[in-house]
C-alpha cells in the first residue's frame, strides 16, 4: 500500500509517496498532534484539542489547564476539558491522553488497539507522548513518541 508523504512534496511523478506504513502513520500523527482543532476548514474537528489551550494558564501542581474565559466551555461540544489531567493514559477518560486516543481512532484507521500515554516532566517543562498500537496492514507492533513543550 502506498501513502502520500506529509508534508506534501511533489516530484517528477506527482505527489511523493511512501510504501512504509510506519513512516506514513508517523507523519499523520505528527500532523494531527500539531494541528489545533477548528483550524482546518475542510474538517474543523481534525487536530488535537490540547493545542487550542496553549494560551491558557497551566497549573503544574494539579496538572490541569485553567479556563481563563467566563464561559464554562469555550470549545463547542468539548465540555469538561478543564477537568482533564495532562499526565495519564488513555485508559482513564479524564485525561488528554484519552482525547488524543479518540482523535487517533477517528483519523488514523491504519492503527488498531491504540493506547496513548502523556507524562509531564516538571523540571524539563515538557510533555512526553507515547502512542502504541498495531498496524492493521502488517499486524506489526507500532510505537510513536514525541514531546510537547509547555507554554508557561
Amino acid at each position: 500500500m502506498r501513502s502520500i508523504v506529509i508534508p506534501l512534496a511533489i516530484n517528477h511523478k506527482g505527489l511523493q509517496q511512501t510504501t512504509d506504513p510506519k513512516t506514513a502513520i508517523d507523519q499523520t500523527l505528527s500532523l494531527l498532534m500539531s494541528t489545533p482543532c477548528y483550524s482546518c476548514a475542510a474538517d474543523p474537528e481534525f487536530g488535537f484539542i490540547f493545542n487550542n489551550m496553549r494560551f491558557e494558564i497551566f497549573n503544574e501542581n494539579e496538572g490541569v489547564v485553567y479556563n481563563s474565559s467566563d464561559s464554562s466551555s469555550i470549545f463547542e461540544g468539548k465540555e469538561g476539558l478543564y477537568d482533564k489531567k495532562i499526565t495519564g493514559s488513555s485508559k482513564n477518560l479524564n485525561t488528554f491522553a484519552s482525547e488524543l486516543k479518540r482523535t487517533i481512532n477517528k483519523y488514523e484507521r491504519r492503527l488498531k488497539s491504540v493506547s496513548v500515554s502523556m507524562t509531564y516532566i516538571r523540571e524539563e517543562r515538557k510533555i512526553y507522548i507515547t502512542v502504541k498500537g498495531i498496524i492493521v496492514e502488517t499486524e506489526a507492533d507500532y510505537q510513536y513518541t514525541t514531546t510537547l513543550n509547555v507554554w508557561n
